[in-house]
């Protein structure tokens, strides 16, 4: 089974650079409009793959491919790149908003859904996972605001690095220096915790 997850990663993994990567080849060669067109194809084969190996479309996945198809029609008719290029910027924008609206709602998206699929005594404290929220919500907001900057003052190839290979290394670092931090807010919340019932005897 382990196995089977690890090669579902990879695909996964691979999959997710097709639009972009196949964006930067095509567009070395041929004008911005051929390039759009083929990073809104492949962005439609990545919706197939995910309904395949998944069974389901996640709504992001939806949300994604629209919003694709819809700058990739307007880099056709204006056959400029820079429409379709602005697709990581407005998504990170996007994803780090909603975040912060939830977090401002009381509840983040992430803690509602570990509610609905975890043990209530073994969930997180709220209040820890309200300020994780918050940062993963910034590190969206910082990184589309950083290609919306890349977009209009890169290449195409540093474009697709960090569409593609840059986020995944920005994303791990980032998520290990949130993991030491989490354990870190959770040795102190129970002390704290302990230090109050101490008090109680």
């Amino acid at each position: 089974m382990g196995e089977n997850i690890l090669g579902m990663s990879k695909h996964f993994f691979l999959i997710s650079f097709l639009p972009a990567v196949f964006y930067w080849y095509l567009e070395s060669y041929y004008e911005p409009k051929i390039a759009a067109v083929g990073g809104v194809l492949l962005a439609l084969i990545e919706l197939i793959f995910e309904k395949i190996c998944i069974k389901q479309v996640h709504s992001i996945s939806k949300a994604n491919f629209f919003l694709i198809f819809f700058l990739g029609t307007l880099s056709f008719f204006d056959n400029q790149g820079i429409w379709f290029k602005l697709q990581p910027c407005l998504t990170g924008v996007g994803i780090g908003a909603f975040l912060i609206f939830k977090v401002l709602k009381g509840k983040g998206l992430l803690f509602e859904m570990m509610e609905s699929i975890s043990d209530p005594q073994k969930m997180p404290p709220l209040e820890i996972m309200t300020k994780f929220e918050a940062h993963v919500a910034l590190f969206f907001l910082g990184y589309g605001g950083f290609m919306g900057l890349v977009a209009f003052n890169a290449t195409t190839g540093q474009w697709t690095f960090f569409k593609t290979i840059g986020f995944y290394i920005i994303s791990i670092i980032f998520f290990l220096i949130e993991l030491i931090w989490l354990r870190f807010m959770m040795k102190r919340w129970f002390l704290k915790k302990n230090e109050e019932m101490m008090k109680k005897f």
